[in-house]
């Protein structure tokens, strides 16, 4: 029974990665739909930034990056994969457009910061906040510019509110990194 357990389903590493950039492109756009509008911002709390960030640690930058511009690009398209059900190109010009535009970048940095390698959870804690201010900054500037805002305005309502939140979900994708580097390491190079 166990060798029945331990045998890889699918022996090709590249169609290995195709599924899991697939996966997390089908994650993050199930993620949108876990949202949570706050009463103080117009931007709604969601789940997303955990699976960008775990796409590019996981994926790597390379298909961390292909896996959230395959996200965007489906959004663009019009299938409604943005929160709320939104979609379309004109949904990059609301509120939570800098947050998107953040993401692929965010990726990047998460899949080069990490690159594998066995590291304790406070390394990968920091490098994964490092790619989770990418989306918060990138935000935040969005709102300073689509809302003219101050800098303070935009800080307060497009950084500040998230913040807690986002060390949560940084946390926790530490951790669920740490616990399966190893088998997406093998499972995909």
């Amino acid at each position: 029974m166990e060798t029945i357990v331990r045998r890889e389903l699918v022996g090709d590493k590249r169609i290995c990665r195709y599924l899991a950039a697939g996966v997390f492109v089908v994650l993050t756009a199930l993620s949108a739909f876990v949202r949570l509008p706050l009463p103080f911002t117009p931007v709604p709390l969601t789940l997303q930034t955990f699976f960008v960030l775990l796409s590019g640690a996981l994926l790597g930058k390379k298909w961390g990056v292909s896996t959230q511009s395959a996200y965007l690009f489906l959004g663009l398209c019009g299938q409604q994969v943005f929160t709320g059900l939104g979609s379309g190109s004109l949904y990059f010009w609301g509120v939570t457009g800098g947050y998107l535009a953040g993401f692929v970048p965010a990726a990047f940095l998460a899949g080069s910061l990490l690159k594998g390698e066995k590291e304790g959870f406070l390394p990968v804690f920091l490098k994964l906040l490092a790619a989770d201010f990418v989306i918060l900054f990138s935000g935040t500037l969005w709102l300073k510019i689509t809302g003219v805002l101050s800098v303070r305005q935009a800080f307060l309502l497009g950084f500040v509110p998230f913040a807690a939140g986002d060390m949560l979900k940084v946390a926790l994708a530490a951790v669920v990194y740490r616990k399966t580097q190893a088998r997406f390491k093998s499972a995909l190079y």
